[in-house]
């Protein structure tokens, strides 16, 4: 009996002793060992040795990028406005041992250095200047604290500024300069509307009047063009048809109605042969009336 409790108390001694003998480390996970309280390895994903009683390792380290969001704190701008600024870290441990030995809480440690850091960059910005260039903010925020967590094996892979949140009255100000300003540019585009429906509505009636004349100026060239070549046409006719003054008295008198037709003939002017056949046409009327014969034709 006390033989089987010897051998029992060996075997869970030897099952202790490869617990703490044989390690495995999971991957994206470090482990620290310490031999006799002093830094010696740092273990790798994969199964590892140690040496029981001797070396201790210490809780291991996650190798992910983590997140980290810190709850808002006030921050005064240029303009004394208080503001509230909540703020989302990323970060990754890059090397275990100085996560380990250089800091003792690196989260506290990196949530009070946001703090001072956005404290003096925001404080260098207006208001405005500061809901206006969060890029710019969270760059140079992520600047500065990776040069400082550096030493610390952490880096800082992004730094994004969740909410920026004036004070009330402050924000009541803003909405109303934004509706003031939203009212103007709608003046100004009803405004700049009315102006250019106003110019191409005189472009139009300019054009409208343009084209206009010119038809007109078209027509009368048109016109005046017909109407001498067809008074050539008829001299042509008249002159190769040797026509006698009787003739010509007579093609005037049966143009002067068409003549009387045009508003700007005010003025008629009968040609004395004219005058002469009227003269030669009445004296034979006279004379019928009188019971005088009428004179023989002259000679061809």
């Amino acid at each position: 009996m006390a033989a089987l409790i010897v051998v029992v108390v060996l075997v869970l001694f030897a099952l202790f002793v490869a617990a703490r003998t044989v390690r495995i480390i999971p991957q994206a996970k470090a482990g620290v060992v310490e031999r006799l309280g002093r830094y010696s390895r740092t273990l790798t994903p994969g199964l590892t040795i140690v040496v029981p009683f001797v070396d201790k390792v210490r809780p291991l380290i996650d190798l992910r990028e983590q997140v980290v969001t810190f709850p808002p704190q006030p921050v005064i701008t240029s303009d004394n406005v208080s503001v509230g600024v909540d703020t989302v870290l990323y970060f990754t441990i890059t090397e275990p041992k100085d996560a380990t030995y250089e800091i003792a809480n690196p989260l506290q440690a990196i949530e009070q250095l946001t703090v001072t850091t956005l404290r003096n960059i925001i404080g260098s910005l207006t208001l405005e200047e500061t809901l206006t260039s969060r890029d710019q903010v969270n760059d140079k925020l992520r600047v500065v604290l990776d040069e400082r967590t550096g030493k610390w094996g952490i880096r800082i892979n992004g730094v994004e500024l969740k909410s920026i949140d004036p004070p009330q009255g402050i924000q009541e100000a803003m909405e109303k300069q934004m509706r003031a300003e939203r009212d103007r540019r709608a003046a100004i585009l009803t405004a700049e509307g009315v102006k250019q429906s106003q110019i191409l509505t005189a472009e139009g009636e300019k054009q409208a009047a343009v084209l206009k004349a010119e038809g007109g100026k078209t027509a009368a060239i048109l016109r005046s063009e017909g109407e001498a070549k067809a008074i050539d046409t008829v001299f042509r006719a008249i002159h190769e048809g040797d026509a006698d003054q009787k003739l010509l008295s007579y093609q005037y008198l049966q143009m002067l109605p068409q003549l009387a037709r045009g508003e700007a003939n005010k003025i008629f002017v009968i040609p004395s042969e004219f005058s002469q056949v009227l003269g030669n046409v009445g004296g034979a009327i006279s004379r019928l009336g009188a019971g005088s014969p009428p004179p023989p034709p002259p000679p061809a």
